[in-house]
């Protein structure tokens, strides 16, 4: 019974595992991103923008802090929440992109 319990435990181990190599991905994917919508705000929804912006910049800026303690999984959490950010701000219109590679558009 004890070995199944640690067996178990392993597979849980493995799936929280987040390799450097697939974070660095998303912090050039979300970094772009975020330069783009910086650049592309709907003039006549700047507040609406600016309030999304400042969360994603936040979530972005965690996600760095967490890659620099070793928490590879929250710096991965942190930097899916900007990037969701920043698709919930495109798909409101607060931005205006078309890049579907690094946004959700209409």
């Amino acid at each position: 019974m004890k070995e199944k319990k640690i067996r178990k435990i392993k597979k849980i181990e493995k799936i929280n595992l987040v390799c450097k190599s697939h974070l660095k991905k998303y912090f050039r994917l979300t970094s772009k991103a975020l330069k783009i919508a910086k650049k592309a705000m709907n003039k006549k929804k700047k507040k609406e923008a600016l309030v999304v912006i400042d969360m994603a910049q936040r979530y972005y800026d965690d996600a760095k802090y967490f890659e620099s303690k070793g928490h590879m999984v929250n710096a991965f959490a942190a930097l899916n929440y900007a990037h969701g950010w920043l698709d919930c701000g495109s798909r409101l219109g607060f931005f205006r992109v078309k890049d579907s590679k690094l946004f959700v558009v209409k």
